[in-house]
């Protein structure tokens, strides 16, 4: 039985504040579902402990960033933490060419940029259960100083400012719900008429159905 019509795909963006967990939430769905594909984003910052070129970021100079902003490669940048990051255009393209959605880290302020440039990208905001759990995961990552984690937290309070701008909002109380929250999101957009191709056509066959059954009554 026919559920979907096929349909285009576009980034699905995944914000919230540092140690929410939307890299987790990112890289879960990836690993459980061919129609996910991650984007890789460029940034300036050293890698930590365990990351590979290629896998959680593309590791670049300042002065290699720049000139990918200046050649129009990134779809979005932002400074963040005194770092740049950003998401490389031909990532986006690669995997609307393989038929897969696109879904990309980043903070409000390159989800901004991305509803400007792509306005059919699907903008989810990831938001902690508590203050308290927030605090809690940037202290137990062991990568920043206590002064650090207060200086994350003053930001989240900022970035919470942008939740009512995004198309939904999934809260990562745990990760198997907030994965599923997403994955289902998602799936609705997949439906969505303005999604599907050739839905006139699709529509058109039905009504011609209808009105040869009508005939035959």
């Amino acid at each position: 039985m026919k559920t979907a019509l096929p349909s285009r795909t576009a980034p699905v963006v995944l914000a919230a504040p540092s140690g929410t967990g939307k890299t987790t939430i990112a890289h879960a769905l990836v690993d459980s579902s061919d129609d996910f594909v991650f984007s890789v984003s460029a940034t300036t910052r050293l890698p930590r402990p365990g990351e590979r070129h290629g896998e959680a970021y593309e590791f670049v100079s300042r002065e290699e960033f720049q000139r990918m902003i200046a050649k129009g490669h990134l779809a979005e940048w932002a400074e963040v933490h005194g770092n740049l990051y950003g998401t490389p255009v031909r990532s986006l393209e690669r995997a609307r060419e393989l038929g897969k959605y696109a879904i990309l880290d980043i903070d409000v302020q390159g989800a901004r940029q991305i509803r400007e440039r792509i306005p059919e990208a699907v903008l989810i905001f990831i938001l902690p259960p508590s203050a308290e759990a927030l605090r809690e995961r940037l202290s137990v990552r062991g990568t920043e100083a206590p002064e650090q984690v207060r200086h994350r937290l003053l930001t989240a309070h900022r970035e919470l400012d942008e939740a009512p701008r995004f198309d939904y909002v999934v809260v990562n109380e745990d990760l198997e719900s907030a994965v599923a929250g997403v994955r289902t999101l998602v799936e609705a957009e997949r439906h969505r008429t303005t999604r599907a191709l050739d839905v006139s056509a699709e529509v058109g066959r039905i009504q011609r159905e209808i009105e040869r059954v009508l005939d035959r009554a």
